[in-house]
């Protein structure tokens, strides 16, 4: 595979695309014939430190501005002209002719490359010589990621690709270790598992939950592949099958990824927290992922707390010949009229969580990335006789 080769419905997510220096090994060929990759994302614990290697790194950021190298070349200017009376330097057409420096991490004076490294195949010895590199570094096993994932794939496989949703998430996980240590925690459309497994360092046992067999073994798969982290951390991640268009938990033993009796009473006797990263991209979806929500929330007998982690994508539509991002809206009406079912079985309060915690994982924190938080405490008995559920809209 020398060149990425993308059709008119290929989604591809902006993660490898702005990751142009990490090698991205193919594994193998899933089921439905897609290549499937494997990245590495070190978690960054100095993070914490505000002295730590972070400053410097602010520094350089500093010192690679281009307005501050113009205020500092006027000051020299000033300092051998006296009063600072330099004759500007003009084009050929009378233009303002400025000079500007260039950049550091190009070989030709160009742009950067963003384009992801593929290689065409992956060996043991590879793993091998990068074990060696982190250990070079000083960097254990424990504080890198190994998430397996594809690249480029329809609209209906985005799950099998890590998104910037939830590395937010996972770093809103490792800010906060003390809120989630020794919970039982449900993550909702799981997608390649990276949340769950972030979540398994502090809680006690993730339930890792998505649709489709394919998708639930790439989970299962990054689970095995960060087990040493996870038992480490004293956690555990179950990979189950949760369908947000169906009313009720598959616990038939004969189907892969099914639920125990004894899982489903731990879930709703003792689940905490729920998470979900990137879920809400289709209406049809969205509309299932909340009903899904308050049917879980209105079955528990004690508070919960829901995180949920997206990124605004805005597009051009014909319908509005302008740029809108209806997906997002639609998120927004349902998380509002949730917030707003006065006759249910529990009460949502919903509040958007300001994004000031420390950032664990290298990736580009856009401003249209969002996390939110769902606060569902069950009403007494009487009030939640009258309860009806959500609309269908």
């Amino acid at each position: 595979m020398d060149e990425m080769t993308f059709h008119h419905d290929t989604v591809l997510s902006d993660v490898h695309m702005h990751r142009p220096c990490v090698r991205h090994f193919m594994t193998r060929l899933n089921n439905v014939g897609q290549p499937v990759f494997l990245s590495r994302f070190r978690i960054l614990s100095e993070r914490h430190d505000n002295n730590g290697p972070e400053k410097g790194l602010e520094k350089e950021k500093k010192h690679d501005n281009p307005l501050e190298d113009t205020k500092a070349s006027h000051g020299e200017d000033e300092d051998e002209g006296g009063k600072g009376n330099v004759e500007p330097c003009l084009d050929e057409d009378g233009d303002l002719n400025i000079t500007h420096r260039p950049r550091k991490n190009s070989a030709d004076g160009g742009r950067d490359l963003v384009c992801p490294v593929i290689l065409k195949q992956f060996l043991p010895v590879m793993e091998l010589e990068e074990e060696n590199v982190d250990d070079e570094e000083g960097h254990s096993s424990t504080d890198i990621l190994r998430i397996e994932h594809t690249m480029a794939t329809p609209l209906e496989d985005v799950g099998k690709q890590v998104w910037r949703g939830a590395l937010l998430l996972a770093d809103f996980i490792l800010s906060k270790p003390d809120m989630f240590r020794g919970s039982t925690v449900l993550d909702l459309g799981a997608g390649t598992g990276l949340t769950s497994i972030v979540m398994a360092t502090t809680a006690k046992t993730v339930y890792c939950t998505d649709v489709g067999e394919d998708l639930l073994n790439l989970c299962r798969k990054n689970v095995s592949l960060n087990k040493q982290k996870i038992e480490s951390a004293g956690g555990e991640v179950k990979v189950r099958q949760l369908n947000w268009l169906q009313h009720s938990l598959c616990t038939d033993a004969d189907v892969a990824f099914s639920w125990t009796e004894e899982e489903i009473a731990d879930l709703y006797d003792n689940t905490s927290f729920i998470i979900a990263a990137d879920v809400c991209y289709d209406d049809d979806l969205t509309d299932g992922f909340f009903r899904t929500l308050y049917r879980l929330c209105s079955s528990f007998t004690h508070t919960c707390t829901v995180f949920i982690s997206l990124e605004k994508r805005l597009n051009f539509t014909l319908q509005h010949m302008d740029i809108s991002c209806d997906a997002y809206n639609h998120f927004k009406h349902c998380l509002y009229e949730l917030q707003d079912l006065e006759d249910g079985c529990c009460r949502f309060r919903v509040d958007q969580v300001p994004l000031n915690f420390s950032q664990f994982l290298l990736y580009e924190r856009v401003e249209q990335l969002e996390l939110w938080q769902l606060s569902a405490a069950p009403l007494p008995l009487e009030k939640a006789e009258s309860g009806s559920g959500l609309s269908s809209s």
